[in-house]
């Protein structure tokens, strides 16, 4: 899965992109070219489970990051437009501290610019492919969504606010609409202001378009991200914060595509396994190896904090935690899973 950073020039998107991921990035719309980082997803659950196996191997989800280039002074150009349409999911960087001319930012200002061009850049396509249909009449009941969709955005309604049915939005995906993107908000913020809330007239804006809200300080995580663990948690402490910012982000980056952790732990290896929402036992089986697909018999099934708790799973069985599901089953997120199969 492959999250994009956008934001206008002098937001802090690539000095954002360079805390999550260690790269180093030209900062600015110079390049036109899209950076790619593969950020491992915080989970204490995978500590705690490592904890308790001690094994060969520690492996946490993951996801890609990637810092989209291309645009001008007052806003995005075509290449970012485009570059955004290859994504799964949009991260935009809103600038909330003074400039080097010391202008203040206006976040919210940056927040309905993007939405308008986004709007405007998923009209274009909409229109075009409206007049065909209406041309040709061999699909009227395409039409008829894709005018809705048409629709919604002269209203200025991104398609993700749209009541649409699972069956709509697989019709939609091949169009790559920028406003049917999940969008998760990132607040970048002076120093001095890295531990206050977001502004409530800006939290009301994103609470009132369905979106995510995450506020750090690029400066400060970038500063954080080169420190030890032991170094990491004092200077956390003296900030008033008791993890990184981007820890948060990440895990509301993971949370935006809809994903969930599904684990497996022994003393080989434990392991977050990043699955779409709703995957049944022998699907989610297949994102470890197709043959466990292929040869499902079984899953063997124990929630992860009970498995922490009992210390075992010879224990959690004794306990009657350790449940036997079949193909119907559909995995959850904390569900420590053994597949038993044949091929």
């Amino acid at each position: 899965m492959k999250i994009g950073l956008v934001g206008y020039p002098g937001c802090g998107k690539s000095t954002v992109f360079g805390a999550l991921t260690g790269i180093e990035v030209e900062t600015g719309y110079g390049s036109g070219k899209a950076n790619l980082g593969v950020v491992k997803v915080p989970d204490l659950r995978v500590d705690q489970l490592a904890a308790l196996y001690s094994p060969k191997k520690t492996t946490y989800a993951e996801i890609t990051f990637s810092d989209l280039g291309g645009g001008r002074a007052e806003g995005l150009d075509r290449t970012a437009l485009n570059e955004m349409r290859s994504v799964d999911a949009l991260c935009q960087v809103l600038r909330d501290f003074p400039d080097a001319a010391g202008e203040p930012g206006a976040p919210q200002g940056e927040l309905a610019g993007l939405e308008t061009e986004t709007l405007l850049a998923d009209l274009e396509v909409v229109e075009q492919r409206v007049a065909r249909l209406r041309k040709d009449r061999s699909d009227a009941r395409h039409l008829e969504l894709m005018e809705r969709v048409q629709e919604a955005l002269e209203s200025e309604r991104p398609v993700r606010a749209m009541e649409l049915s699972e069956d709509e939005l697989k019709s939609l995906s091949g169009y790559a609409l920028l406003t049917a993107k999940p969008l998760l908000l990132v607040l970048n913020v002076a120093e001095e202001r890295v531990a206050e809330p977001a502004p409530e007239a800006l939290a009301a804006a994103a609470s009132q378009r369905g979106l995510g809200l995450v506020v750090l300080s690029a400066a400060v995580e970038m500063e954080i991200a080169q420190l030890d663990p032991e170094e990491q948690a004092e200077f956390l402490d003296s900030i008033g914060l008791e993890q990184p910012a981007s820890h948060r982000f990440i895990r509301g980056a993971f949370d935006l595509i809809d994903l969930i952790s599904m684990l497996t732990a022994g003393p080989d290896e434990c392991r977050a396994w990043p699955i779409p929402r709703g995957l049944s036992a022998p699907r989610a089986a297949g994102k470890i190896h197709s043959d466990i697909e292929r040869g499902f018999i079984r899953a063997e099934v124990i929630r992860c904090e009970d498995l922490l708790a009992q210390g075992s799973e010879a224990k959690c069985k004794e306990a009657g935690l350790l449940r036997v599901e079949g193909k119907d089953y559909i995995v959850q997120d904390g569900d420590v899973v053994h597949f038993r199969f044949n091929v």
